[in-house]
């Protein structure tokens, strides 16, 4: 609880103009049961929101993490699931918080910023593939449904996440490789996957996150569509012969997803 209102003026007398207090807490006493509580909401919606990071980092180091990142982003949406949405930067500004696991920590905020975006960002009315045939592609602008994510990363950390969230029961997807140990909030060991590139589509289909791996020439293009290029502009970014064949398959699967829409 700040000494000082927003005007300069106490905050005690401030809060005894429109808090009552009684026989055992003062005006200020009484608001600022309230005002802890609400830290320790914002601190149980964060812990909610990444488990992924918080077994990268183990329980004390996520701890510290999250005062600190809370400290300096308090809450200033109407919803708490945008409490994270200035993680990844702060990460990225402040490594102290998460070394020596920086990298691998940048890669799972990502991941688990994606996952919030998937899991109840807008969905746009899909364009199907049978509204596009007959169309010149140079005139088609096909825009990624809102809450699809790409990712390029150095860690496969979908297959953590994954495997993370169906041993715990929260909401989510599959699991693979280990290497790195990292300390398991109830003790356990666990262990980080190998690093190596992979790339990524974190979406919603059906009310259910998933995360889909893809390759190099899929991402490229979803990437050019992404940033605006017309189809026909995008379609050029895909060179691989093999790749070029596929194409026709990519669009049926990626529509029948609903991953695209066309802005009016």
């Amino acid at each position: 609880m700040r000494p000082e209102w927003r005007d300069g003026s106490s905050t005690r007398e401030v809060v005894a103009g429109f808090i009552k207090p009684n026989d055992r807490l003062t005006s200020f006493a009484r608001l600022e049961i309230y005002n802890r509580q609400y830290w320790f909401r914002l601190i149980e919606c964060f812990y909610e929101d990444y488990p992924g990071l918080r077994t990268v980092l183990g329980d004390h180091q996520f701890h510290n993490l999250a005062i600190a990142y809370l400290a300096n982003f308090p809450s200033s949406s109407f919803t708490l699931r945008n409490l994270g949405r200035q993680l990844v930067s702060f990460i990225t500004a402040e490594p102290r918080w998460t070394a020596p696991q920086q990298e691998a920590a940048l890669a799972m905020a990502h991941l688990e910023w994606a996952h919030i975006e998937a899991f109840d960002n807008e969905a746009k009315t899909p364009v199907t593939v049978d509204q596009l045939r007959g169309r010149n592609p140079a005139d088609i602008h096909l825009h990624l449904q809102p809450h699809i994510t790409l990712l390029r990363s150095n860690w496969p950390m979908d297959d953590f996440l994954i495997s993370l969230r169906r041993e715990t029961g929260l909401r989510g997807e599959a699991s693979n490789a280990v290497d790195q140990p990292v300390e398991h909030r109830h003790g356990h060991r666990r262990r980080l996957p190998k690093r190596r590139s992979i790339l990524l589509a974190v979406h919603r289909y059906r009310n259910v996150v998933y995360y889909k791996r893809l390759q190099r020439s899929q991402f490229n293009l979803l990437t050019s569509l992404n940033d605006g290029a017309s189809l026909e502009r995008a379609l050029q970014s895909v060179t691989a012969p093999k790749a070029a064949a596929s194409v026709h398959k990519w669009f049926a699967n990626w529509a029948a997803l609903g991953w695209f829409w066309i802005g009016r």
